[in-house]
């Protein structure tokens, strides 16, 4: 199933590969939630300098897992301490994306639970992210990690009203251990 796949901390030189992870993974699961011309504008070229900037970010900040196959990253996970605690949390997982030729194989749990570890690692607690309600299959994902639903709330994505939810873990050993890691590291 995970044959051939090793997740590790990605480097700066990934930034190209994980921006065209996350343009397909939006464009795949946010089709027919948020406005196609949100979709469509998206490109490598904008977003990598953003991507570079987070993979330049101190390790004790932001956190970025990539897996990896066959010398390709096929899916990622991001996340960041909080500044200031949100709902009680205070790191956050900011992105999760898996191409749709490798989903369904445990790479977003096991990316999930290496974001999860790391920010423990780094005196996190718990750790939010927050879902497109509509966004089923993410929601059902981080549900069937043990998160639980902690906040709705409003917002306009290009004149567009949308309701993203704040799914939660306020213990990250649990999170790391429903991912299939054996501990934190």
């Amino acid at each position: 199933m995970n044959a051939g796949t090793t997740i590790r901390r990605a480097r700066e030189d990934d930034a190209e590969s994980i921006a065209r992870v996350r343009i397909e993974g939006w464009r795949t699961a946010y089709r027919g939630l948020v406005p196609q011309s949100s979709l469509d504008a998206l490109n490598v070229e904008t977003s990598v300098p953003m991507w570079q900037r987070v993979l330049a970010a101190p390790t004790d900040r932001v956190t970025v897992y990539v897996a990896e196959r066959d010398g390709g990253i096929v899916g990622f996970a991001a996340g960041n301490a909080l500044p200031e605690p949100r709902h009680g949390f205070d790191a956050e997982l900011t992105a999760i994306h898996v191409v749709p030729g490798a989903q369904r194989q445990g790479l977003a749990r096991r990316l999930t639970g290496a974001v999860a570890a790391d920010r423990a690692a780094h005196g996190a607690t718990g750790l939010i992210v927050w879902l497109l309600a509509g966004n089923r299959p993410a929601r059902q994902f981080c549900e069937s990690l043990g998160a639980e639903v902690v906040a709705e709330q409003a917002f306009d994505w290009d004149g567009k009203a949308l309701v993203e939810v704040g799914c939660g873990w306020r213990d990250l050993r649990t999170l790391v251990a429903a991912a299939g890691l054996s501990a934190l590291h």
